[in-house]
């Protein structure tokens, strides 16, 4: 669940970083994808932590 989350959250800041640095459509979808899948392997770590820990 958190790699989902994580994953939504990331795409919306890309998207967001790159609108405000001028990018257009292909750029927003670049970033955003970038940002989800780097993200998202971070909140897998989380919950890999979490899964362990508990």
């Amino acid at each position: 669940m958190i790699v989902l989350a994580a994953g939504l959250a990331g795409a919306a800041l890309g998207a967001r970083r790159a609108k405000l640095r001028g990018g257009g459509r292909a750029d927003m979808a670049q970033y955003a994808a970038a940002h989800a899948i780097a993200v998202a392997l971070l909140g897998l770590f989380a919950t890999i932590a979490v899964d362990t820990l508990f």
